[in-house]
């Protein structure tokens, strides 16, 4: 992309269904919308999945980051089978590891607690969008 800099795709975990999925999803939008809007975008899994031209495009060569619910990775193995140079992981259910004391509940609506999982783990990708522009010397 010649004048301007690529943003990081972002995708996310799709367990519809299940209390860590909808953490990973509310995660992502708190990334992209709050934390860092002009350095990341969300890129749809299904789109992925689905082999849209323009997603495989948005995700192909360079460096992304997937927000997983599961140990499945399904996120992260869409933007790995998507050409994404650099696959770089957070994981939901690590995250909740290290917050021992959060009990999240709900799949369309998320419970006090699954909200601070959600920021939490978007916190963890912050940092991750921090190194990698580090890295390319934008920071």
């Amino acid at each position: 992309m010649s004048g301007s800099k690529r943003r990081i795709p972002v995708v996310a975990c799709s367990g519809i269904g299940k209390s860590l999925g909808a953490a990973a999803r509310e995660a992502a939008f708190i990334l992209t919308e709050d934390l860092r809007p002009e350095k990341t975008k969300i890129v749809a899994l299904g789109l992925l999945v689905l082999g849209d031209e323009e997603a495989r495009r948005e995700v192909a060569g360079g460096p992304a980051i997937a927000i997983d619910g599961c140990k499945l990775a399904c996120a992260a193995a869409g933007l790995g089978c998507s050409g994404a140079a650099d696959v770089c992981r957070v994981a939901v259910f690590d995250v909740l590891r290290s917050h021992r004391g959060l009990k999240p509940e709900g799949v369309c609506d998320l419970n006090e607690d699954g909200l601070k999982l959600a920021r939490a783990a978007a916190d963890e990708a912050a940092k991750i969008v921090d190194n990698i522009d580090a890295e390319d010397g934008h920071a």
